[in-house]
C-alpha cells in the first residue's frame, strides 16, 4: 500500500493507480479470477486498485480484460483478492469477481 494512499480504519484506501506489487498479485491469481468468472480473459491488465487492512490485507483491483478496437469500450472486471499475513502463510486467494464491468464503473465494495 503507498504512502499517498487514504487510510480509513477499517475501510478501504481511495482509488490509486496499481504498483509492481498489486500487478504481480494479480497475475499470481489470473486463473482464480477467471475460474470466478467463468471464462478466460482475451488480455489482463490491472489498472487501478483499493487496499483494506485486515487480519491480511484485501485488494479490490479494476483489471482491464478486452482492450476496445474499433470504437468498442474496453472490458473490465472488478476483483476481490485477499492475502493472508506472512505468519499465516501469505496465501492469495480471489474471493469475488464481478463481470461486465467498465473503465468508469467505480471501484465498490462488494
Amino acid at each position: 500500500m503507498t504512502e499517498a494512499a487514504e487510510i480509513i480504519i477499517g475501510g478501504f484506501t481511495t482509488v490509486q493507480p496499481v504498483t509492481e506489487e498489486v500487478k504481480d498479485i494479480c497475475h499470481e491469481v489470473k486463473s482464480q479470477m477467471e475460474k470466478k468468472a467463468g471464462f478466460r480473459f482475451k488480455d489482463f491488465i490491472p489498472i487501478l486498485y483499493k487496499s483494506q487492512l485486515v487480519a491480511g490485507a484485501n485488494y479490490l483491483v479494476k483489471v482491464d480484460i478486452c482492450q476496445g478496437n474499433g470504437g468498442k469500450e474496453d472490458e473490465c472486471v472488478h476483483a476481490l483478492i485477499f492475502q493472508a499475513l506472512d505468519c499465516n502463510g501469505g496465501k492469495l486467494s480471489v474471493t469475488g469477481v464481478q463481470t461486465h464491468k467498465t473503465i468508469m464503473d467505480p471501484l465498490v465494495p462488494f
